[in-house]
Formats: structure tokens, C-alpha cells, sequence
């Protein structure tokens, strides 16, 4: 007997380890193997061939054999290097004898009852062991090897052995791959409990296969064979699921399915294969445990393992819907994660559950109705995630709406709600989210279970009749009926089936009087579930209406996949018959024009699929039908829509046919109004194909101006347009055959047959074709030209025009004797032959310029000799170089401009639009004649504006007059046209309106937005197109981004996004400046932000955001405004930075410091911080964080200094309240006082003689502060009386009063002409000291003091004076009075200089101050002067010396 065979961990182990297996028992093990790669050719060969003979001619176990082990090792072990040939001989030989071996297997249990051949029953089962496990190994490691090698490209190096240069490859390896690996698939299936015994197979055995399995799994282009992928799932099922080994194989599966995205699928493949063929899954389970463990963190981490991990359990709730529901609770609290990819893996589980798992309907009612239950959850849940904070997985929920409703497994209960989420998602801000929306909205139209049609109208009135006939039932047996009534409808509402949706589709359409449904269903519950399917479909009809405004600005959208997928919602909503659906469709016919080709050819199917895909009589009705209700807007996208689809053959010539019909009235019941729609349309045609209305000329003129064009005026325009676009060759017919058609065309100019609004339209295209057919034009519109004017003015008229004029500007006679809209109509008329004169002298000359090279070569064909075109050809090259040919174009662009000038100017000869020309100028002029003419008003301004774009001179002339209108006229209309005039002026004299400039762009700010809107768009085409620079003032157009007027504000955007595109991008370069002017504009500050943010996100360039920080920092010290602060610091917030930006931000801190006082610019600078900190790297964090704390120390210190100085204003303002109140309170009291004063003291008569010397009164003493401004020296150099100051008064006030002093306090308001004085009150207190920092002094308490006589120490001076009451007449004359005190004020302020003054207290009472006061800077002079008061004239008993306060106020003496 063989010793057993032991799994090594690799092929080479089998060499290195020789010491038996874990029990000390002797393994098998190759001895002395052969060197393969050393052998010939041949000898390989034999080698090989031995080798196979013996494993195919010896029995199953000779593989046990030490010799025949031994050469299967070499071989194997050296497989790479064999030949193909030799590879197949041995593959086949080792597979041949497993796949046999395993039925012998099963026979070992009967040959274990019946021995038969004398060996023990262990050997044999030892034996079969040992075989199954060393054939296993030795596949598995061909297997392995020839994998390896092939990746490695090691394969290459083996022809040489070969006679014949065979491919490597040249045997089928994948085939006998995928045999090899289901063939270790099946000896794993079969019962191996008889050979490794209940404990189950050998782990080793177990362990080896699983790592080989796992190898190939990581193995992309294995897993494309589908037999070896199958091979391989079968052997991971089983080895999980029948031998047990769930935990380990599921963490080598959760291992490759975090680290190879391609295995996800199959590995769920593998799980659900073993669920099936066991009857377990206990490897599934195992895997959404492990899952649901997991931390929602290491998602956040592991994005791809994230996303390979939420496929993954997709893949298994579509393949096992019933096992996932059962273990979904582990999954949920994943819902909370911050992992969109895991949340988004879950909706699509919960869609896939809701889908698959409760579609049986086995159990009693108990399980179904818990079957509900759960349903109604998942559902639940996932109208809950629309509203999940992350985009992918709010688009990710609708889709999985959109797949229910594929799966009909909404029920109409939930079906409303659904469809309301998906309305709402209409405006989210993702564009992703919006598609989801969309394709949601069109899936459930398409699956909708209301039926084919979903107008509202019908579904009232289908639901008013079944609602009258339920009523009816209902009464007649109330009693019964009311329970189920109550439980049938919550059914119907909550878990309605499918079946009740298949009984309303016939409802939910027109229905006669006589419906067969009304006499079918007669049962109340039928009927009561009936009426709630209806209900439900009114109100999904009502959603699905509502939603048009909001589908055509979707129309509008900058995002490819929001228009694309509109259109088709309106197309399947008209296809439902939807109200609104048509005329919303018609928006998207201008997005033709779009520059993105998705888009346009977006349009074109839908166009294509709702007009032409007919038979060609409705095809014709259906675009004539467009064409009657069409915009102007829309007419020129309908005809580059039409041109464009005739020439791909999409409109075919059988559809052509019939719009002749319609045109020519070959069909019944066509009306005039079609006639003119089918001319239209096969005009629009004949854009792209000119024949198409050579066929039927007469026609055109028979019937475009006959009698249809007086019942249609609109025809006789389109008929002109259709003479227009006429071909040459079908003009020189035309002309040829049709003899009326320009009498047709005068008639049409000159008559007034047609209405005044349609005339002007019709006469424009009639002068165009006059142009266009005419052979002699000028000749043709001059006799229109007069007779239109014979038509307004008589001979005599016409011989006095210029008297006419006069007459008309000073008294308006000569406006009584014509008719305004004549007039308005003859210079309609003469404005536009000279526009088309000369658009029609510019044509000729390109003609005459493109004839000339063609004369010159026929000259050259016509030379007889070579000699002579060689002398030709000579003079032609000396011309060239003489410049004589440029002569020639010299010559016919001097004529062409000679003939330009003539048709407005002034000539001698007189002509007639030279005569109009001032006629007209005067006209325009005279506001007040044309405010009561406003046809002829707008007509007049027209012909002015065109006749300015053809002349240089008459423009320059009257440009004045054209602004003047332009700003100040009352009609919009003229103000429209004037502005668009402006845009065509401009373009042909940019000189002459350069510097007008400014008022162009003062045209946005019009108060008519129909005004506002051709400015936009004339500024837009100008700048655009190069023809005007962007001044300064483009921030008036930048204020039109946030116009009232959505169309204007749409426009204004879409300008600044066309001119972000341009060069690198002006807006960069503008941006400063239109900062500066919209900070002086005083916008609202929403406003103002709106802007700004619109224009910041045009910039994309990072070093131009980076140049942006440096600009917007340096205004900063350009002004003090702290509203422009404000604004630059919000600008600064909503630029991206860069690392260069924000170092940049920073370095300029110096710029900006001043303003972060501002809380509002202190949050600006916060949302930058906090904007950097998400994209810093840590190194660069730390410099932000230094920053952030930089900015928030100055922020600090400056609201500190705004506090300190807000108290001390605030203090100042309190103490002059207080020091007014007491004033006011003094006043009061002596004027209640009786005339002697109470304290002993000196009166001095008011009648004392002018000569008479002056004297002290004695008054108590104050604090006074030496502070006091250098102003007040003047006042005491000049004699004026000074009052005692209040403290607080002066800001610069500096030493403390004593706080218990006492003073009499005069009424500083006493008027110099005051006749009495004011008693000296006693002990009267003086508050409201106010303390300098600068000198602080302690506070005293003092006595009260009295006032007394003049017993007043003279040292005392500087303190206290006696004020004196005089009188007044002894002023004027006694100047020694006045010099004397002059003397004492100086001698004072000399005195107050001294540093000290002491208080003492007097024997009758009186004090003596003394104080230590300090010399400051400031006060040059003594800072109190006590002079003598002048008595006005008065009693003498009523004048009494009176202690005032020294104050600013001073009185002259």
C-alpha cells in the first residue's frame, strides 16, 4: 500500500519537504525527478508517451506508484516547456482516469458489503483517497502553471523542440481548462464522506483547491470562458455550502469582490447557483452579514470597494429576491452611512425586492397580507431617499421608479405619489437628478394604468357619470354596503391591483352615451373601486398637466440631457393627448438654432416624428397648421427646419404636391387663411431647392394677388416672398409669360386695399421684389415714388413743400391739409426704395466685379498669336506692377460710393428723396406735431433711421435728433426702433457713433422692457461680433443679469457666457471695474450678490481667479465706503482658490486689515477660511489656521476700539444733557428770587457814573479746567465776558473737579441785552466732572462757599473775580474801561500760569482755592477769565453780581 498523500502548499513543496505529514507518518513524495527540460526532442517525447501509456494501460492507481509518480511530477512540474502536443497527451491521460475514478467512488459502499477481490475495504478506500487527491493536485497545478505562464508570456520560448514550428497555443487550452475545472467540480459534489469519513473531506485537500480557485477568479480572461467560470462557481458553492467551509469562502469572496470590479457578477452567480443546487444559503447570508458589519466608514474610505460591494448585493437580490428580503435588516442602518455608493446599492436592492419577491402569491391571508406590509415599507423607504442629501443617489432612486413601472409594481395608490416626487424633481439643482425625472415621468406615461388617452376634460366627465350611478346604488341599499364600502376602498387606494387597472382603460376614453361598461359593471364594489381608479387618474392627468410651464423652461436649460429628454416627455404627453403638450412642443422649434448638435438633432426627430411621419395630405395639413400658428420667432426656425428636412428627402415630393393643392384650392373645404400657410411653407422649401415654385408661377400671381389676398391679407406678403425666392431661370420666365405682375405690385404699394398693419409688411417685400424681378428698378420705383406722393400731396403742394413746412412749425395748417397716415405711408415707402436702391447698387458692383476677371480671360482666348498673348501677358504684368489695375476697382468704387451719396443728398437736380430728406429732418424735430400722429410718428423716426444708414452726412446731421427720440419719446415702439437703429448705425458708421457710446448703453436702463430687450440684444450682436468695444460702461448690461424681466435677464446671461468665451475671456479684465460702478449704484444687496456670482462663475482659469485676489485687495485701500468693503469682501468669497490664491489673500493682509471692523466683511473672510480649509493639504492648513486666527485678533481689536470710542461719545453726550438740565433748573430760580442776595456782598449801583472805578464782587470758588480750547484767548484778549465751564462740555477737558465743591451757576443763555442780573445763588452744586486720561487728579470734597464782599485775597485772583454789574451806555463811551480790562485779562492769564493755588478758608467765610494743577500742552492761555459783566439798563434795586461758569460763550463788551 502506497503512504498517503499529503496537499503541499505549492508543486515544488512536493521536493522540499520530506518529513512526512503532521502525524509523522511517510507521505508520498517524488524521488529523484527527472530534468525535463535537459531531455532531446525525442526523448521528451517517449518520455511522455511512456508516461500516458502507463496511466492509460496500468489501472486508476498506479498514479500511487513511486516510478509513475514520479515522471507525472517532472512532467507537470516542467509542463510549460513541452510541446502542444505532449501537453494534450498528458492533460487527457490525467483527466481520463479522474473522470473515471469518481464513479468508483459510489461503489465503494456496495464493495464495502461484498468483497470480492481479497483486498481489506480501508486499503481500497485509502487508495481512492489517495488518487482522488493526487490527480486533483497534479490538474490543478497544470492548471495553474499554464495560467501563469501565459500571463507571463513564458510560452513563447518552446517551439524549439518541436521538428515543426508550431504555435505554442495550437491545442484548444481553454477547453480542457474548462473540463479540468468541472471536473474538480464534481469530485467535489459527490458524497466523499466513505473516503475522509464523517469529519468531512481533508482540509488541506479543501484549502488547496479553494486558493486555486480563488487564483484563476482573479483572472480576467478566465472568467470570459463560461465553462471555466461555471466550473469554478461550482466549486465555491461547494466547498462553502457542502463542506462547510462558509466563513473562510466568504472573506476570499468579499476579498475579490473589494478588489476586482469584473468578479462581482459572477461571484453572485456563485452564491445563487449554491442556494439553488444545496437547497443553502448559507453562503449568501454569510456574505450580506458580513456586509452589513461592516463599518459605513471604511466605505466612505474604500470608494471602488464601496461600489464592487453595492453591485454585488444588487446582482444578489435579482438573483435571490427572497433571501435578501428575509436578512435585509442588516443592511438598512447602511442607509444612515455617509457612502452614496452603499445608499445608492440599497435603493437598487429595495427596487430589485420590490420587483421580485412578492409576486407569489402562496399562504394564507395572514402572510400575504404581511407580504404587503413589507412591500408598502420598501416602497416607503424609497420615497423617502428622493430626498436623500446626495445627487447620484436621488437620480438613482427615480431610476429605480422608472424599472418598477416596467415592472408594474406600483400600485395606482402609490402611483400619484410617485408621480408627484418625480414632478418635484423636476427643479432639483443637479442636472443628473433632472434626467432621472424626466425618463421616470416618460416611464410611467408609457406604463401608466389609466389608459391611452389622459385629457382632463374626459376624466371629469367620465368620473361625474360613474360617481351619479354609485350615488344611485348606494341609495338604495346603504345599510348593506357601508362596511365593504369603507374596506374596498382603502384597498383600492392602498394595494390596488392590477386587474382594476385594466377595468378603468376603457373609462379613461371618449365615451358616448351609450357605454357598454356603464351597463356591464353593476356590482357597488366594482363600481366604488371604478371610481377610485378614476379619481386617481384625474388627479395623475392633473400632475402630469400642471407640469408644462415647467417642461418649457426646461426647454431652455444649459444642460444637453434636460432638453433632449423634455422633448421626448411633451412628445409621449402628446401622444397621451396631454392639455398644453402641443403648444408646448412649438417652444422647442427656436432651439434649432443651438449650437450643440444633440440638441438639434434632438429637435429634428421630434419634428420629424410629429409632422412628416405620414401620408403626404396630412404631413401637408399638419405643417400648414404650424405655420398659421406659429411666432415670427418661430417661422424662422420652421424654415430652416423645413429647408433642411427637403434636402435629406425627409419631405418628399408627393408632400409638396399636396401644399400645391392646398395653395390652388384642389381640395374641398380649404379655407384662404391654409392657402397662405401652404405658399409659406413651399417658400420655406424653396430656400433649399428654388424649382420648387417654378411650376406653378401664374399661380402664384393669379392667386397671391387676386381676389383670395383681399379675404387673406396676409397672402399678397407671402406671394412677394415667393417672387423673391425665385430662381434666375424662373424670373426670366416669369417675365417673359406674366405681364401683370408689377402692375400687381404698384397696385399693392400705392392702394390702400390692404389693412394699415398688414400694408407696411407687404409693401416692404413688394419694393424688395420690384429689386429683385424688375430689369430696370430705379426706373420702376420712381413711378411708385411719385404716385405715392401724388397720393399725399397736390401739384401745387409739391411746388411749395419748403412754404409747407414752415407753415407746418409754426401754426400746423399745413399738417390740417394732408392725411397723416398718407404721409406715414409715402415716407415708408421712400425709405425703403432707397434702402433697397442701395443694397441693389452694392450688387451690382459685386456683379460687375466678379464679370471682369471673366472679360479678361476671354480677351486672353480671343489673341490669334502666341507672340501677342505673350505681349499680353507682358503689359498685364507691367500694369500690375504700374498699379494700373487696381485702378479699375478704384474707379467703379468711386462711382459706387458717387451713387450711394445721391440717393439722399441734396442734389441740383433735385431729386425727389433728396427734397424728403429735410422734409423729414424738420419733421422729426417737430415732437409736438408727432405726439398726436403716433402712426406717423413711427413711420417718420423709421425713414429717418434709414435714410441716416445710407448717407454719412445726413446721419451725422441728425444723430442728435435720433438720441433725443431714442431717450425722451412716449412710445415704446419709436424708443425700439431707434435703438435698433442704433445697432444698424453703428455697424456702418462706427466712427461717427463712438463717441455717442455712452448713450447707447444708457438704453438698458429704459423703463419698457420691450425697450430694455433690444438693447440687450443690439449691445450683444455689437459686442460679439467686434463691432463695438466694451467701454466702461458694461456694467449697465451687467445689471440687466438680474432684470424683472426674465427674457432680458435670460439674455443678459447668455451675453456674458458668449463673451467668456472669447480671447481669454474680457470678463476677467472687466470685472474690477464693474465692481467699482455697481458699488455707486445702490443696488440691493441680493441683487448686487446675484450679479457678481453669475459673472465670478464665467471665470474658469486659475490664474485669473489668482490675479482676481490681487485686483480686488487693492480697492480696498482705494476708499472708506464701508457698503464698497462689504462688496469686495463678498467677491473675494466667491472666487476658488488656489494655494497661489490664498497665499496671495494672505500676503495682501495689510490691504484689507482696516476693514475687518465689519462684521459683515469679517463673515466674507470667514466663508474663504472656511472654503480653503476643504482643499488644503495639512501643510498648507496650518498657514490658514494662522490666518483665521490673525483675522479674528485684528476683527477683536477693532470692535473693542469702536466700543471705547462709542462710550466716550456717549458719556459726553450725558454730561452736556446734564450740565443743559441744570442751567435750565438755575434759570428757574432766580427768576423766582427777590433782588438782594442773601450773602453778604457789594452792589454796585447800575446808575454809577462811566468813570467810576470797577469792583470786585467776591464769588465762590470753582474748579475750573485749564484745558479749555486755545480758542477762548481770543475772546478774553478781546474783553468778552467768559461763564464758568462745564467739564463735560470740552472733549479735551483734563482735571477733575472736586466733587463736594458748591458754585453758583449762571444762566449761560443771558442775552446781551438781559436789563437784569441774576442774583448769586448759594450752594448750588457743580456735578458731572469729567476725568482726562492724559491728567487725572483725585477728587476733593469741598465746604460750600458763600459769596462774599471784597475782602478776596488778591492771590486769589486766578481763581475768583467779582462780575460786576454796569451799565451799558458807559460802554460806548469810556474806551479806558476797555483797555483796562483787556489789562486784566492778560495780567489773569499770566497768573493762571503759576503751578499751584491753595483754598483756605477766610474768617467771614469765604474760601481760598488751592489747587495743583500741571501745565498741558493745548491751553496757551488761561483757560478762565472773570471780567466784569456790563448791567443793562434797568432798576438799580434789581441788579445784582451774579458767580457765573466760565463757558465757550463769551459776550462782547
Amino acid at each position: 500500500m502506497a503512504p498517503p498523500f499529503v496537499f503541499p502548499s505549492t508543486l515544488r513543496d512536493l521536493e522540499r519537504d520530506a518529513d512526512g505529514d503532521d502525524d509523522g507518518e511517510p507521505s508520498l513524495r517524488p524521488e529523484a525527478p527527472i530534468a525535463v527540460t535537459a531531455l532531446r526532442a525525442a526523448d521528451l517525447e517517449e518520455f511522455v508517451k511512456g508516461t500516458s501509456f502507463d496511466l492509460s494501460d496500468k489501472e486508476l492507481f498506479c498514479i500511487e506508484e513511486q516510478d509513475v509518480f514520479n515522471s507525472v511530477y517532472s512532467l507537470v512540474r516542467d509542463f510549460t516547456c513541452l510541446p502542444p502536443a505532449l501537453k494534450f497527451n498528458l492533460v487527457e491521460a490525467l483527466r481520463s482516469n479522474l473522470s473515471v475514478l469518481l464513479p468508483n467512488i459510489d461503489s465503494l459502499s456496495r464493495a464495502s458489503m461484498s468483497p470480492s477481490d481479497g483486498i481489506p475495504i480501508t486499503d481500497r478506500i485509502a487508495s481512492h483517497r489517495n488518487t482522488l487527491k493526487i490527480y486533483s493536485f497534479f490538474l490543478l497545478s497544470i492548471v495553474l502553471t499554464q495560467e501563469s505562464s501565459a500571463d507571463s508570456g513564458t510560452g513563447a520560448k518552446v517551439t524549439t523542440h518541436g521538428r515543426k514550428k508550431n504555435p505554442v497555443y495550437a491545442w484548444n487550452w481553454e477547453a480542457q481548462r474548462g473540463r479540468i475545472m468541472n471536473l474538480v467540480a464534481t469530485s467535489l459534489e459527490v458524497d466523499l464522506t466513505l473516503l475522509f469519513g464523517p469529519g468531512g473531506a481533508d482540509e488541506r485537500y479543501l484549502s488547496f483547491v479553494s486558493k486555486c480557485t480563488f487564483v484563476l477568479f482573479e483572472n480576467q480572461s478566465v472568467l470570459k470562458d463560461d465553462e471555466t467560470r461555471n466550473g469554478l462557481c461550482r466549486i465555491i458553492g461547494a466547498i462553502a455550502t457542502k463542506h462547510q467551509r462558509t466563513s473562510q469562502t466568504s472573506a476570499s469572496v468579499l476579498h475579490l469582490i473589494h478588489k476586482y470590479d469584473f468578479t462581482v457578477a459572477y461571484l453572485a452567480e456563485a452564491a445563487a447557483a449554491a442556494e439553488k443546487k444545496f437547497g443553502d444559503g448559507s453562503l449568501a447570508i454569510s456574505l450580506i452579514r458580513e456586509i452589513g458589519r461592516t463599518d459605513p466608514k471604511d466605505y466612505v474610505r474604500d470608494g471602488a470597494g464601496a461600489d464592487n460591494v453595492g453591485r454585488f448585493l444588487v446582482e444578489l437580490a435579482d438573483r435571490l429576491p427572497k433571501l435578501m428580503s428575509t436578512n435585509l435588516g442588516v443592511l438598512i442602518p447602511h442607509f444612515g452611512g455617509e457612502s452614496y455608493k452603499i445608499r445608492n446599492s440599497l435603493v437598487g436592492v429595495l427596487g430589485k425586492l420590490a420587483a421580485k419577491a412578492f409576486k407569489d402569491v402562496d399562504g394564507n391571508n395572514s402572510a400575504h397580507a404581511m407580504r404587503l406590509r413589507s412591500k408598502q415599507a420598501m416602497l416607503e423607504i424609497l420615497i423617502e431617499r428622493c430626498r436623500d442629501v446626495s445627487a447620484y443617489t436621488r437620480s438613482r432612486v427615480l431610476q429605480v421608479w422608472a424599472e418598477l413601472c416596467e415592472e408594474n409594481a406600483i400600485s395606482i395608490g402609490l402611483w400619484n405619489e410617485v408621480a408627484s416626487v418625480a414632478s418635484g424633481r423636476l427643479e432639483d439643482k443637479s442636472a443628473i437628478v433632472r434626467k432621472s425625472a424626466l425618463q421616470l415621468l416618460i416611464t410611467m406615461l408609457q406604463h401608466n394604468p389609466f389608459g391611452p388617452q389622459l385629457r382632463t376634460a374626459t376624466f371629469e366627465a367620465t368620473l361625474e357619470k360613474y360617481k351619479e350611478k354609485l350615488q344611485g346604488m348606494e341609495s338604495q341599499s346603504p345599510e348593506e354596503d357601508e362596511p365593504v364600502n369603507d374596506h374596498q376602498l382603502g384597498e383600492v387606494i392602498v394595494g390596488q391591483d392590477e386587474s382594476v387597472s385594466d377595468s378603468c382603460l376603457p373609462s379613461s376614453q371618449d365615451q358616448r352615451d351609450q357605454d357598454p361598461m356603464i351597463a356591464d359593471i353593476t356590482n357597488l364594489e366594482q363600481i366604488r373601486a371604478l371610481v377610485a381608479s378614476l379619481e386617481a387618474g384625474l388627479r395623475f392627468s392633473t400632475c402630469i398637466t400642471s407640469l408644462m410651464p415647467i417642461l418649457i423652461q426646461l426647454l431652455a436649460s444649459s444642460s444637453a440631457t434636460d432638453v433632449e429628454n423634455t422633448i421626448l416627455l411633451l412628445m409621449r404627453c402628446r401622444q397621451f393627448q396631454v392639455e398644453g403638450s402641443e403648444a408646448a412642443l412649438r417652444k422647442m422649434l427656436p432651439l434649432v438654432f443651438s449650437q450643440d448638435k444633440s440638441i438639434y438633432e434632438a429637435v429634428e426627430s421630434a419634428f420629424i416624428a410629429i409632422y412628416t411621419k405620414r401620408i403626404p395630405t396630412e404631413t401637408a395639413k399638419s405643417l400648414i397648421n404650424l405655420n398659421i400658428d406659429c411666432s415670427i420667432g418661430d417661422l424662422a426656425a420652421l424654415e430652416n427646419l423645413v429647408s433642411s428636412l427637403v434636402l435629406k428627402g425627409e419631405i418628399s415630393s408627393s408632400t409638396i404636391s399636396a401644399l400645391w393643392d392646398y395653395f390652388c384650392f384642389n381640395i374641398n373645404g380649404v379655407r384662404p387663411v391654409q392657402c397662405r400657410g401652404a405658399l409659406s411653407i413651399l417658400c420655406m422649401a424653396a430656400k433649399s431647392s428654388p424649382s420648387i415654385l417654378g411650376s406653378h408661377l401664374q399661380d402664384i400671381v393669379d392667386i397671391g394677388f387676386g381676389r383670395w389676398a383681399k379675404e387673406e391679407p396676409l397672402l399678397a406678403r407671402t406671394a412677394c416672398l415667393a417672387l423673391h425666392r425665385l430662381s434666375e431661370e424662373d424670373k426670366v420666365k416669369l417675365l417673359s409669360t406674366s405681364t401683370r405682375v408689377f402692375a400687381a405690385l404698384q397696385s399693392l404699394i400705392t392702394s390702400f386695399s390692404l389693412p394699415e398693419k398688414i400694408w407696411y409688411g407687404a409693401t416692404e417685400k413688394a419694393i424688395s421684389a420690384i429689386y429683385t424681378l424688375h430689369p430696370a428698378p430705379e426706373i420702376f420705383a420712381t413711378e411708385i415714388a411719385k404716385k405715392s406722393l401724388n397720393s399725399v400731396f397736390s401739384s401745387s403742394a409739391m411746388d411749395g413743400m419748403s412754404n409747407g413746412v414752415e407753415l407746418e412749425t409754426q401754426n400746423g395748417s399745413f399738417v390740417s391739409a394732408v392725411s397723416a397716415t398718407k404721409l406715414g405711408r409715402f415716407l415708408f415707402v421712400i425709405s425703403h426704395i432707397a434702402l433697397n436702391h442701395l443694397v441693389y447698387i452694392e450688387t451690382s458692383v459685386k456683379k460687375i466685379q466678379k464679370q471682369k476677371p471673366k472679360n479678361d480671360k476671354s480677351q486672353h482666348t480671343n489673341e490669334d498669336s502666341e507672340v501677342d498673348a505673350s505681349k499680353n501677358s507682358e503689359a498685364q504684368g507691367i500694369n500690375a506692377e504700374l498699379g494700373l489695375g487696381a485702378t479699375v476697382d478704384i474707379a467703379i468704387e468711386s462711382l459706387a460710393e458717387q451713387a450711394e451719396r445721391e440717393i439722399v443728398s441734396f442734389s441740383c437736380e433735385k431729386n425727389l428723396i433728396g427734397h424728403c430728406g429735410p422734409f423729414l429732418s424738420k419733421l422729426c424735430r417737430n415732437l409736438n406735431l408727432l405726439q398726436k400722429f403716433p402712426v406717423l410718428h413711427a413711420s417718420a423716426k423709421l425713414a429717418l433711421c434709414i435714410l441716416m444708414i445710407i448717407d454719412a452726412e445726413f446721419c451725422e446731421a441728425n444723430l442728435q435728433i435720433l438720441f433725443t427720440v431714442a431717450e425722451s419719446a412716449p412710445s415704446e415702439i419709436v424708443r425700439s426702433n431707434c435703438t435698433i437703429a442704433l445697432g444698424d448705425l453703428a455697424v456702418r458708421f462706427p466712427n461717427l457713433l463712438e463717441p455717442w457710446t455712452e448713450h447707447i448703453y444708457a438704453r438698458l436702463g429704459d423703463p419698457s422692457a420691450s425697450v430694455r430687450k433690444n438693447a440687450v440684444l443690439v449691445i450683444s450682436h455689437l459686442i460679439l461680433n467686434d463691432m463695438m468695444k466694451v467701454k466702461g460702461y458694461i456694467n449697465e448690461m451687467a445689471v440687466r443679469v438680474e432684470d424683472e424681466d426674465e427674457r432680458i435677464s435670460s439674455l443678459a446671461k447668455l451675453f456674458f457666457h458668449e463673451l467668456s468665451k472669447k480671447g481669454s475671456n474680457p470678463i476677467y479684465n472687466l470685472l474690477p471695474d464693474i465692481l467699482s460702478r455697481l458699488c455707486n449704484q445702490h443696488l440691493k444687496e441680493e441683487t448686487f450678490h446675484s450679479i457678481m456670482q453669475f459673472l465670478i462663475g464665467s471665470i474658469k482659469k486659475d490664474k485669473q481667479m489668482e490675479a482676481l485676489v490681487d485686483k480686488l485687495c487693492n480697492r480696498f485701500a482705494g476708499g472708506n465706503d464701508v457698503r464698497q468693503w462689504e462688496y469686495i469682501s463678498y467677491c473675494l468669497s466667491q472666487l476658488t482658490y488656489t494655494e497661489k490664491g490664498l497665499k496671495k489673500l494672505i500676503d495682501n493682509f495689510k490691504m484689507f486689515e482696516h476693514a475687518l471692523s465689519e462684521d459683515s466683511v469679517m463673515n466674507h473672510f470667514r466663508s474663504v477660511i472656511a472654503k480653503c480649509k476643504k482643499f488644503a493639504k495639512p501643510e498648507l492648513k496650518v498657514c490658514i489656521e494662522e490666518f483665521e486666527e490673525k483675522v479674528s485678533k485684528v476683527h477683536e481689536e477693532k470692535k473693542e476700539q469702536e466700543a471705547t470710542t462709542r462710550n466716550a461719545e456717549a458719556h459726553n453726550q450725558k454730561m452736556g444733557s446734564l450740565d443743559r438740565i441744570l442751567v435750565t433748573k438755575e434759570v428757574g430760580q432766580n427768576d423766582g428770587k427777590s433782588a438782594e442776595e442773601e450773602a453778604s456782598g457789594e452792589v454796585i449801583d447800575p446808575s454809577v457814573d462811566n468813570n467810576a472805578e470797577d469792583k470786585e464782587t467776591e464769588e465762590a470758588s470753582e474748579a475750573v479746567d485749564p484745558s479749555v480750547d486755545d480758542t477762548n484767548a481770543e475772546d478774553k484778549e478781546t474783553g468778552e465776558t467768559s461763564e464758568a465751564v462745564d467739564p463735560s462740555v470740552d472733549g479735551t477737558n483734563a482735571e477733575d473737579k472736586d466733587s463736594g465743591e458748591t458754585s453758583e451757576v449762571a444762566d449761560p443763555s443771558v442775552d446781551d441785552r438781559n436789563a437784569e442780573d441774576k442774583e448769586t445763588e448759594e450752594g448750588s452744586e457743580v456735578t458731572g466732572p469729567s476725568v482726562d486720561d492724559s491728567n487725572e487728579e483725585d477728587q476733593e470734597a469741598g465746604e460750600s462757599t458763600e459769596v462774599t464782599g471784597p475782602s478776596v485775597n488778591d492771590g486769589n485772583a486766578e481763581d475768583e473775580e467779582t462780575e460786576e454789574a454796569a451799565d451799558p451806555s458807559a460802554d460806548d463811551g469810556n474806551a479806558e474801561d476797555k483797555e483796562n480790562m483787556r489789562e486784566r485779562s492778560e495780567n489773569i492769564s499770566l497768573e493762571k500760569s503759576q503751578t499751584s493755588s491753595t483754598c483756605t478758608e477766610l474768617e467771614d467765610g469765604s474760601a481760598e482755592v488751592q489747587s495743583a494743577r500741571k501745565p498741558r500742552r493745548g491751553s496757551s492761555r488761561s483757560t478762565l477769565k472773570k471780567i466784569r459783566e456790563p448791567a443793562l439798563e434797568g432798576p438799580a434795586d434789581s441788579a445784582a453780581p451774579v458767580v457765573r461758569r466760565s463757558t465757550r460763550s463769551s459776550r462782547r463788551l
